[in-house]
């Protein structure tokens, strides 16, 4: 039985082992006009925006101006999502096909239904930051270095979106935070909050680029590099938990399902630290380098 399938984006929310029987029943929905206006959009608005405030403030700091980052944003966030609609679809081709077996594509654009990955939304918002990079002549990797300051900031309120919708939870858990979910017929499990926690590593990973690296850096690309570094350590952990991954097709290592975003974690974690000790190294051997 899958957890997400039977938890509706109604359940009342509580947390027994903090706040004993006390319970959150807020709708998912803010506004409940044509397909509704959800909590889980408005706290990726308030994060993109939130953001894009940010990194245009620190773009001195890389050899950039407000239009530098203003541009990149305004065509890195909608090929963004359309990237991490893609993406969802891709490893779950099945649930868009019709009865005959044909694919239905007017569902697979019916984006408000649900179904977006984060992973496909930061490859191709990189992608585009690297176009547009090319196109107006300044360094993706300097760009590079001030946005992913700005996409950590969006992940740390975008997941509060999924805690409004009751998704992106882990397993039935007996730790002491666990949170609690009712389903359509009244049983409650007792899940891990894994929105939670990657919420909070995004935040540490932020604050440690913000008041840490970025100070300390060496050359163009480092943040970017930790970055992945440190998100694919998170996430590897995290997805380990969750009960929504999306799955490599058909693939199994060791007998298990092969989860897609653990996979694609730890080719990022090893192309990451291996690209950070070389240019570090690099970088020690020609202290003058004017990079």
């Amino acid at each position: 039985m899958n957890l997400k399938d039977i938890i509706p984006n109604t359940s009342p929310i509580a947390f027994p082992g903090l706040f004993g029987d006390w319970q959150f029943t807020a709708s998912a929905k803010a506004l409940d006009v044509g397909n509704g206006i959800y909590w889980y959009g408005i706290f990726i608005a308030a994060g993109m925006l939130l953001g894009l405030w940010f990194c245009i403030k620190q773009a001195p700091k890389f050899r950039l101006n407000e239009n530098n980052v203003i541009d990149t944003v305004l065509w890195s966030v909608p090929i963004g999502v359309l990237g991490a609609r893609i993406y969802y679809v891709v490893f779950y081709l099945d649930l868009y096909r019709a009865a005959d077996g044909s694919l239905d594509f007017g569902r697979m654009l019916r984006i408000w239904d649900g179904g977006i990955a984060i992973y496909g939304s930061i490859i191709a918002g990189f992608l585009t930051a690297y176009i547009v990079s090319r196109v107006e002549k300044f360094s993706f990797l300097s760009m590079a270095d001030d946005l992913v300051m700005g996409v950590l900031i969006g992940q740390i309120l975008g997941r509060w979106g999924n805690f409004m919708n009751r998704e992106a939870f882990g397993s039935v858990t007996t730790v002491p935070w666990r949170m609690r979910l009712w389903a359509a017929t009244g049983e409650f499990y007792d899940v891990h909050p894994t929105f939670l926690y990657e919420s909070l590593w995004n935040l540490i990973g932020f604050l440690l680029l913000w008041l840490v690296l970025t100070k300390r850096r060496q050359f163009d690309g480092q943040n970017f590099l930790f970055y992945f570094l440190w998100y694919g350590l998170g996430r590897i952990w995290i997805e380990g938990l969750r009960e929504d991954s999306l799955y490599l097709f058909d693939l199994t290592l060791f007998g298990e399902p092969i989860r897609v975003s653990q996979a694609l974690s730890a080719i990022l974690i090893v192309v990451s630290a291996a690209l950070l000790l070389w240019k570090t190294r690099r970088r020690a051997k020609k202290p003058t380098d004017p990079e």
